[in-house]
């Protein structure tokens, strides 16, 4: 769905913090949401931790930067990291470019694929959350 001018795939859950949660059976793709790439600009640097981390729910996985911002990624789900997307150590604006296809960030195990659920997801939900980060966005420029 295109929610004025942010792209938001149906299929998708999205953490509040603006990032994408793709299920593949028993295994979770995520990245950096169309909204948070467009405003934190050219991203510049990625964080790949190391393959076999144990995830918490809520806690810090990685970072991300761009030139005016450094932001933290939380994860969606208890579980391990899987797989990185190693192609972002080299171009990092990969998200930029194709932020739901190749600026895909990590591969994650969940302890309990329902954990996603928790996640915003359908028309109304995600239509709702970003015009009200829109709106918060506005007032603070």
């Amino acid at each position: 769905m295109e929610i004025q001018g942010y792209q938001f795939p149906d299929e998708l859950y999205y953490d509040p913090e603006h990032f994408w949660v793709r299920v593949e059976g028993n295994e979770l793709v995520m990245g950096m949401d169309d909204f948070a790439q467009k405003m934190a600009g050219e991203i510049v640097f990625v964080q790949l931790p190391e393959e076999g981390k144990k995830l918490v729910k809520g806690k810090k996985l990685a970072k991300v930067e761009s030139g005016k911002w450094l932001g933290k990624v939380l994860s969606p789900v208890d579980g391990t990291l899987l797989a990185v997307n190693e192609a972002l150590e080299t171009n990092p604006g990969l998200i930029n470019q194709d932020c739901y296809g190749a600026g895909w960030m990590y591969r994650l195990q969940a302890d309990d694929v329902g954990q996603v659920r928790g996640l915003l997801h359908g028309r109304q939900a995600v239509e709702e959350w970003v015009l009200a980060e829109i709106a918060k966005h506005a007032q603070e420029a």
